[in-house]
Parts: C-alpha cells; sequence; structure tokens
C-alpha cells in the first residue's frame, strides 16, 4: 500500500485499479479534451496575449506531470496484502504515538506515500524522520527521530494497526 524504499511502492489491488483508472483516462480522454481546448484557443489568433490558450497549456503541463507520476509508481509497484497486524510499525499501518511518553499528547496518522494521503487521517511518508524513526518499532516501545533542528524527539508506539482505509 506504501513505499517501502526508493524504487518500490507496495498497493492494494484496489488503489492499483485506481490508480490505472486515472492513467488511462489522463492517457486518452483527458488528453483528447486538453488538445481539443488549445486548437480552439489557438484559432483566436495572436497568442501572445491569449489567455484561454495559456491556461490550456499550463493545464496541459500538469496533466502530463501526473501521467509522469502516475506511469513511474505503477512500474514500480508492487501489489500486495496489507501489512501484518503483529504490533510492528510498517508502511500501510494506522499508527497513533505520544510524544515525550505524555499520552494525552498523541498523534494518529497513515504510514504511507502521499497517493494515499485522505482527508479522514494525516499522512506520514516512510522516509520522513518520523516515519523512519517510528518504521520496526513494536507497540509499547519507545522510538527517536531527528526534528528540523537536528534535535531528537522521543514518541512511544501505543497502536499499529492496518489501514483499512
Amino acid at each position: 500500500m506504501t513505499q517501502t524504499s526508493e524504487n518500490v511502492t507496495w498497493l492494494t489491488q484496489e488503489a492499483y485499479n485506481k490508480l490505472r483508472a486515472e492513467l488511462e483516462y489522463l492517457t486518452g480522454p483527458a488528453r483528447a479534451e486538453i488538445s481539443a481546448k488549445i486548437a480552439a484557443a489557438r484559432e483566436e489568433g495572436d497568442l501572445r496575449e491569449n489567455g484561454g490558450y495559456h491556461a490550456a497549456k499550463e493545464e496541459q503541463g500538469k496533466q502530463e506531470l501526473r501521467v509522469r507520476q502516475l506511469t513511474q509508481l505503477l512500474e514500480n509497484a508492487k501489489v500486495g496484502e496489507a501489512p501484518a497486524a503483529d504490533g510492528a510499525v510498517a508502511p500501510g499501518m494506522v499508527v497513533t504515538i505520544a510524544f515525550d511518553g505524555d499520552e494525552d499528547d498523541t498523534l494518529t496518522f497513515l504510514l504511507a506515500s502521499r497517493e494515499y494521503a485522505s482527508s479522514d487521517i494525516e499522512t506520514y511518508s516512510p522516509q520522513s524522520p518520523l516515519g523512519t524513526g517510528v518504521i520496526g518499532h513494536k507497540v509499547g516501545e519507545d522510538a527517536e527521530y531527528e526534528l528540523p533542528n537536528g534535535k531528537k524527539a522521543l514518541v512511544k508506539i501505543l497502536k499499529a494497526e492496518p489501514y483499512e482505509g
């Protein structure tokens, strides 16, 4: 379901199918739509002062960037099962931590690549400082990670469960 190394992205079958469908749409109907917008704007005349043309070209650039991102992601994807519910923190899990062991100061987040970010739960990348600090630790253990200012922060793993989203 998430990135576990620089080159491999673990996906559920459902996530893979969703991303594959988005790529097919962007490389098919969406490309045709943006090409038609560009052609229509080009027919309006002077391209230097043609806001519609420039907006359509910018939209095309963003769309092609997304196509490249999806293509790379899917080329490096491995379809598999969610991580085991063995209490060890791994990508694809919802993790609850307590800062400095204070169980009143907690954070619950999904440890996953940004592709799976959702408005329902905060998402941290496995490559983030917090992500690398907690991976492999079990419920009840303390973990340490480096803050942007170079100082170390201590957290306690309270829960680690496979993401069901």
